[in-house]
């Protein structure tokens, strides 16, 4: 069975995806699978032994230049060439519904959400077969929901706790002698105040090194350095360095954004702070992967962007939470 999956971005939502291969690979070993996704997160998906072939697109271009848009059509169909018998459109946006139905062939079942699951109704229409599960349902059950139904496998929510860690790098990482703080993310309401982040080392009194990813957060990271004695700001780096340097932490912490993501897909123990964007849909707890929520009330089907309640969390409750977590 050949099977493809189109994920696109962004990083967080990605491994949230991924988690389901080690699924697919132990209910059918021999399935091959490739996976599609933007250009500018290959490095995610780069050495897992459960895809077969990362296929990239850069869609995202086409924003800029109208240009781009035959050359990705043209790239586009050249994976129809690979016959695929499942291809499963993880994504449910209008564009990746149309990936899906260009990389068909005539043999080849699409799989997606139903239009009253996804956040563009009208990619169910190019869906062959359509699963019914609440938009507002946690993201981790979705993908696996999805995938499970599709491929005629059980999986419970044991299993997805069991899980075995799922993002792989060339790099070597035992030493966990660090806490790493992840100060940036994709909007600003997601982000907690460097004097809480700078409060929270100060109390924790242990190495902790900052991760950055533009300018911005790097001024961040460099203001933690300067006034934290036991705070470093980690290189500029890729997503391999990235994976390879959460994989020697002890700690992550960090608001609702990838690097906090990719920490629980390793199984390396983290706390993810939550604003105005719901826990309990955008994560999935474990003994050594926690969340705290700010009070504010939040409606997973409409989030409100001047919602800033991430700075509200108290220190006091993530270095007790840290502390617990370390001694597990």
């Amino acid at each position: 069975m050949r099977i493809a999956i189109i994920k696109l971005s962004a990083l967080g939502d990605i491994v949230h995806a991924m988690v389901v291969l080690q699924f697919i690979k132990k209910a059918h070993p021999d399935a091959r699978i490739d996976w599609v996704v933007e250009e500018a997160f290959v490095q995610i998906l780069q050495n897992n032994p459960h895809i077969d072939t990362i296929l990239p697109l850069n869609l995202k271009s086409i924003k800029k230049h109208k240009r781009n848009l035959l050359s990705e059509i043209k790239k586009v169909k050249t994976y129809a060439k690979n016959n695929y018998d499942v291809i499963i459109d993880a994504q449910g946006l209008l564009k990746s519904a149309i990936v899906a139905k260009l990389i068909a062939s005539k043999t080849s079942v699409i799989v997606g959400f139903d239009k009253h699951s996804i956040r563009e109704s009208i990619a169910s229409w190019f869906y062959d077969t359509k699963i019914d599960i609440a938009y507002e349902a946690n993201v981790i059950i979705r993908n696996t929901t999805l995938t499970a139904k599709t491929l005629s496998i059980n999986l419970s929510v044991q299993d997805i706790l069991d899980k075995e860690p799922f993002l792989y790098t060339d790099s070597t990482f035992e030493q966990k002698d660090s806490i790493l703080f992840v100060v940036g993310a994709s909007k600003a309401n997601k982000i907690y105040p460097k004097e809480k982040f700078l409060e929270v080392a100060n109390a924790l009194n242990e190495k902790v090194i900052v991760v950055w990813g533009n300018e911005t957060e790097r001024e961040v990271a460099l203001w933690l350095q300067e006034h934290g004695e036991r705070i470093e700001i980690a290189p500029k780096g890729d997503l391999e360095a990235l994976k390879a340097l959460i994989g020697s932490a002890k700690l992550v912490i960090g608001g609702d954004t990838g690097p906090a993501h990719i920490a629980w897909a390793m199984n390396i123990p983290s706390i993810t702070l939550f604003g105005n964007t719901p826990a309990l849909r955008n994560s999935f707890a474990t003994p050594i992967n926690q969340t705290i929520q700010s009070n504010t009330g939040v409606n997973a089907l409409k989030l409100d962007k001047t919602d800033f309640s991430i700075e509200s969390i108290q220190v006091d409750d993530i270095v007790n939470l840290s502390k617990k977590i370390l001694s597990y």
